[in-house]
């Protein structure tokens, strides 16, 4: 694991290069996000990168962990994805999906799905940790992945900012709640204008704070 001059770990291809060296050739990371929002999609991004690459590809070194990177970053990050990743698809669930089948399911369904769309097939998958049990592709998990794996980071921006781009989208359909600016979590503000305004049809009503809500103003 390769670290900053903070100690903090930062992306690499060590997990890719290991398995090019067992002869495979398209490794594709994985990784999703909006799984704890109380509106709006889960949207899983799948990503592979040439086998090519040395690791010091100047466009590679603006990946990481989606999380870490300001709004601007990840926009920028997501165009150097596009122009150079090996292939890229993006699944979304929908929240009356996550309501029907629960937000665990609907994560896989939706990272699987897109593995499944991409352009090439991939012979192993990198994923940012999530508990599969049963997978159509040989695969390994990684915690906090998206720190460790050029790859898994690559899926990470992806999903964050086609989640995002869609939930700023949904703000202009859905005003009141502030999806522009919360992205459908549960900020104290959000949470406010639930109570008041009740959920609108991006709610996960599956949710427990929606289920308050719609209890309070006497929904079932």
């Amino acid at each position: 694991m390769i670290r900053d001059g903070t100690g903090r770990a930062v992306p690499d291809l060590s997990h890719e290069r290991r398995l090019y060296r067992q002869g495979l050739r398209v490794i594709a990371g994985v990784d999703e996000a909006g799984r704890g929002p109380l509106a709006g999609p889960v949207v899983a991004a799948a990503v592979a990168l040439p086998s090519g690459l040395t690791g010091e590809e100047a466009w590679l070194k603006k990946l990481d962990d989606s999380k870490r990177l300001s709004a601007r970053q990840r926009e920028a990050a997501f165009v150097l994805i596009q122009e150079n990743a090996l292939a890229v698809a993006v699944v979304e669930e929908s929240p009356e999906e996550i309501d029907r089948i629960g937000i665990g399911r609907a994560v896989i369904r939706a990272m699987l799905g897109a593995v499944e769309g991409l352009a090439v097939v991939p012979q192993h998958l990198l994923l940012d940790y999530v508990p599969i049990r049963e997978c159509p592709y040989p695969y390994e998990t990684l915690v906090k992945g998206d720190a460790r794996s050029y790859s898994i980071a690559a899926a990470s921006i992806v999903a964050k900012v086609t989640r995002d781009r869609a939930m700023e989208r949904a703000d202009t359909l859905y005003p009141g709640y502030g999806f522009a600016r919360n992205k459908g979590y549960g900020t104290a503000l959000h949470r406010e204008q639930l109570a008041s305004l009740g959920p609108c049809p991006l709610h996960r009503r599956s949710f427990a704070p929606l289920r308050q809500a719609m209890m309070a103003m006497g929904g079932d």
